[in-house]
Formats: C-alpha cells, structure tokens, sequence
C-alpha cells in the first residue's frame, strides 16, 4: 500500500513539472507603445497588446524589451494579411485585424528551439484577429 502511495506521489510530482514551462517568456519590463489610432479605440489597442504579452509568455527564454502600434505599419500588413493571409478566407472583416510590432531578446537556450540563441529580433510582427468589434482578441500570427 506504501509503495502505490508512494508511486501516485510521484506520478503527480512529474505531471505537474511537465506541465510547467521551464522558462517561460518574460514581459514584465516591456516598453510599451501604443500609438493613436483611427480605425482602433485606445481600449481595442490595449486589449490587442495585452493578448500579445499573455502569448508572449509560450515564448520559452525570452525577454518581451518593447512592443508597439503604429497605425500605418497596421493598415499595411493588415492588407497583406487580407490579401495573401489567412484573411483571404477565414471571412474576417478587415475592421476587426490588428498588427503590431516587437523586439525581444532570446535567451542562451535559444527558446523553445525555434529562434537563434543569444539574439535579438527586431520588427517582430504579431496579426490578431476578433469576431466582431465586441468580441476579444486572439493571436493569429506572429513572425516576419
């Protein structure tokens, strides 16, 4: 009976270091910038940047240094988006897209294997998108 105890104990110990991540993406320091807007609310744009720094912290051994809108930088990825991404055919009106900008720095262990170790990346571009104008935001893409 001991040893079944004793097993279960450790069965839950690994499951619940597993499920953890080990170093999970940092945003507390994070400038953040959030530029006026004529197509977005100040309280659109926010919750759009809040999203970001939740997903940010999947990001395994990085550091979120600043992340930003700028409305013209948006329009224009928003069309690409809308034209050769996924917009094209997932019906998403074009009013309820967002794109935003980031730099962070990945750490020595080089994330989660997907990025260079030790570097910066600069101009890190993040698509979000809602049902509808009342609806919350989600990630859609992030990347180059």
């Amino acid at each position: 009976m001991k040893r079944i105890i004793v097993l279960i104990y450790l069965l839950i110990a690994i499951l619940s270091f597993s499920s953890c991540s080990p170093n999970p993406g940092i945003t507390k320091n994070a400038i953040v910038v959030l530029g006026d807007s004529q197509k977005f609310t100040k309280k659109d744009v926010k919750a759009a940047a809040d999203c970001i720094m939740k997903k940010f912290k999947d990001f395994d051994g990085c550091n979120l240094k600043k992340l930003w809108y700028d409305e013209e930088y948006s329009n224009m990825h928003v069309g690409d988006y809308m034209l050769y991404g996924r917009g094209a055919v997932n019906g998403i009106d074009e009013g309820n897209v967002i794109a935003l900008l980031s730099d962070f720095y990945v750490d020595k262990t080089g994330g989660d294997g997907g990025f260079n170790p030790d570097s910066d990346y600069t101009n890190w571009n993040w698509v979000l998108i809602r049902e509808n104008k009342t609806a919350k935001w989600r990630v859609e893409e992030w990347g180059y």
